[in-house]
């Protein structure tokens, strides 16, 4: 049941983060693209497995649902190790995932640039992602309430 609560919990921070993302993108010209990142990735992997990757608004939606995917399961980590520090835990996991957007595209041969064009996109970039572990987190106490 525990397992089954993070996952939960994950898919709704996961969520959140890109409801955040996807929302403020679209107002904000110097907002964070991490969905550029996602796309170019998913473009690259598929083309070296011989694959061809989708185009357009199939490749944003391919994107979008693994984003979703692997950040659910990232932040279901929220429901290991000593459940009282389920607030630092998701704060640890969102701001490290957060910093990870930031510093491994470029030795994983993909262009940051969508996340280091500005002070702003770095900051909002690691904002978003702890605001995914604390709404984890939340969701995460409210699925353990007694």
């Amino acid at each position: 049941m525990r397992k089954l609560k993070g996952i939960i919990s994950g898919l709704a921070g996961a969520i959140a983060v890109n409801i955040l993302h996807e929302t403020v993108r679209k107002y904000d010209s110097k907002a964070p693209r991490v969905d550029l990142i996602g796309k170019e990735a998913l473009s690259k992997g598929l083309s070296r497995i011989g694959v061809e990757p989708p185009k357009g608004k199939k490749l944003h939606q391919a994107t979008l649902a693994g984003d979703i995917v692997s950040n659910a399961l990232y932040y279901s980590l929220i429901a290991s190790g000593n459940q009282d520090k389920k607030w630092l835990r998701g704060t640890i996991l969102g701001a490290s995932a957060g910093l990870g957007a930031l510093k491994l595209p470029k030795p994983m041969g993909l262009d940051d640039t969508p996340v280091t064009k500005n002070q702003k996109a770095e900051a909002l970039t690691v904002l978003y992602y702890t605001f995914g572990g604390l709404v984890t987190a939340a969701v995460y106490a409210l699925l353990n309430r007694k």
